[in-house]
């Protein structure tokens, strides 16, 4: 099922969206409904140059963020535990020296923060790995060993190492919060997905409290550039669609408030 949920997401996504719409075009003019067929093409070109538009992606991102407060670690309340959600760190080979850092690594930094600054006495990790990337590190494993050398002790480290996604990080952490008189956490994962986080780890039972990291799209004069067509911003503006997506999808599924 989980194979099949990406498969389908990735045809809902700008580049996807657009190469069934441009296929679809030229199929059409194979069939001699030229107009229609480059109405389509046109269509998913377009499409897609919108959603490579730094604008357009800085515009569609803020929009999930500007929800929490870019705030210190000073300004949290004190609560159980830390959950800190995978997604900081790629999945590593088992033997690579260390873990490879990813785009939101600043949510590892994050928590450490939060730990030395006393708001938890535990910090629960979670993440698993995906069947396709191999026999490799666990998201849980990498951030165990980030933090540890950011000085928290190993003692004070859960590992929820099962999960593929945002759902069955909910879940599992709430059956190990319940197993160690877990109620309230502050949970920790990147300002563009801590929306559908937020509700999901909710609607698991637990009394999460957002402590969003990794924010991306900080305040920028207007300039050409800002409306050419960009590789990156395509990329972000898929990632914001997908929490989008994702967000509502969990509420059909009643996996999220």
């Amino acid at each position: 099922m989980l194979y099949l949920d990406k498969v389908l997401a990735q045809l809902a996504y700008p580049l996807g969206l657009a190469i069934a719409l441009v296929l679809a075009g030229l199929a059409l003019v194979g069939f001699r409904r030229a107009r229609m067929g480059l109405a389509l093409a046109l269509a998913g070109l377009g499409w897609l140059t919108l959603w490579s538009l730094p604008a357009v992606s800085d515009h569609i991102r803020a929009s999930l963020e500007q929800r929490y407060e870019n705030l210190p670690a000073e300004a949290a309340p004190e609560v159980d535990a830390i959950v800190l959600l995978g997604g900081g760190e790629r999945g590593t080979p088992k033997d690579w020296p260390y873990p490879d850092l990813a785009r939101g690594a600043d949510r590892i930094w994050h928590a450490a923060r939060l730990y030395h600054a006393g708001k938890a006495p535990k910090i629960i990790v979670s993440g698993g790995r995906v069947g396709w990337t191999g026999d490799r590190q666990t998201g849980a494993e990498a951030m165990r060993e980030l933090l540890t050398n950011l000085g928290v002790p190993g003692s004070a480290i859960l590992m929820e190492t099962e999960s593929r996604n945002t759902r069955e990080n909910a879940v599992n952490t709430a059956a190990i919060a319940k197993q160690n008189d877990i109620e309230q956490v502050l949970l920790v994962t990147s300002a563009l997905h801590m929306r559908r986080s937020l509700a999901t780890f909710n609607a698991a039972g637990l009394e999460a409290v957002p402590a969003a990291a990794d924010f991306e799209v900080m305040p920028e004069p207007s300039h050409v550039l800002r409306w050419l067509p960009d590789a990156e911003a395509l990329h972000d503006s898929t990632r914001a669609i997908k929490e989008y997506l994702g967000y509502w999808v969990y509420r059909w599924r009643g996996w999220a408030e």
